[in-house]
């Protein structure tokens, strides 16, 4: 004997983009974006049953969230997410929660002559601006909004030392050494009752985003980092203090190694220590460091 346990469909990649034109300052701004909307609620039998009249075609799901960034702002995308998903939970008597994923492509304004384009842009990195909004039925609207595919570097002001030796470890100490990793990080805002209380905190949404990547590159560069541990855990601290609505941030650090090349074979070339100038890039195995930063015994604030 079998039971559904669990179920939820939708559709994925979605790709939008949107111009928005100001006629009287003659400038655009765009967004784009890949976006996916996954379903839960009362759709059991269509498993079980091949019942498809309690499917909501996932070609539906594709012309709503098409028609919604129409008739909507899609700035913030906490705000876009939430008001896409409360209306799948609303629409739908039987669909009791929405997942909504947004991912928001890095466009940066051209500067020409050293003036800021009207309508042109560049794609100066893969990073993006993710969110994931969940919409549940009678509980409300839980928001994570991360930076993903941020890569840093810096040359010098890193040290790793006084770690845990023993007869597993060839690992030799440095105070000083390359840094480099692709940032991934996310932070939890509490939960909000409805849309109209999300929409009443737009402003917050950019100017999180802004602080955490501000927060996450100013101290990966001035911190004289002890660890990899040490220096995101400040970050997460920092960011807190920034957003009194978040209520936890996630850091993912992968540490992408740059090894010295001992070219003492020819001709005593110096190229270790204080002398490496040269080196070879690393692909696998990585380190990866993880960490949870949250609140203690406080709640977030309006």
């Amino acid at each position: 004997m079998s039971t559904l346990a669990a179920a939820r469909y939708g559709k994925d990649n979605v790709r939008v983009y949107k111009v928005h034109r100001d006629e009287k300052a003659g400038t655009q701004t765009v967004v784009e974006m890949t976006v996916c909307v996954l379903l839960e609620g009362d759709i059991q039998t269509s498993y079980t049953r091949a019942d498809n009249s309690v499917v909501v075609a996932t070609d539906s799901i594709k012309n709503t969230i098409y028609i919604t960034a129409k008739q909507q702002s899609v700035t913030t995308p906490e705000v876009f997410g939430s008001i896409l998903g409360t209306h799948f939970v609303e629409k739908y008597s039987h669909i009791h929660a929405a997942h909504v994923n947004i991912i928001t492509h890095r466009w940066v304004r051209m500067n020409i002559n050293g003036k800021p384009h009207p309508h042109s842009f560049i794609k100066d990195s893969p990073e993006t601006r993710n969110v994931q909004v969940d919409v549940v039925e009678g509980k409300g609207i839980d928001i994570n909004s991360s930076i993903n595919g941020l890569t840093v570097l810096k040359s010098t002001g890193s040290q790793f030392h006084g770690f845990l030796r023993d007869e597993f470890t060839t690992l030799k100490e440095t105070w000083d050494r390359i840094l480099s990793t692709d940032v991934t990080a996310n932070w939890q805002w509490r939960r909000f009752n409805s849309v109209a209380e999300v929409k009443s905190h737009t402003a917050k949404f950019d100017a999180a985003w802004e602080a955490a990547r501000n927060i996450t590159l100013k101290t990966f560069a001035e911190d004289n980092s002890a660890s990899v541990q040490a220096t995101m855990y400040k970050m997460g601290e920092l960011i807190l203090d920034a957003a009194p609505l978040v209520e936890t941030v996630e850091y993912a650090l992968p540490n992408n190694h740059y090894f010295e090349i001992d070219l003492s074979w020819h001709k005593g070339t110096k190229n270790t220590g204080k002398d490496a100038e040269v080196y070879a890039p690393q692909s696998n195995p990585n380190g990866l460091i993880k960490c949870t930063v949250g609140r203690a015994a406080q709640k977030a604030k309006l």
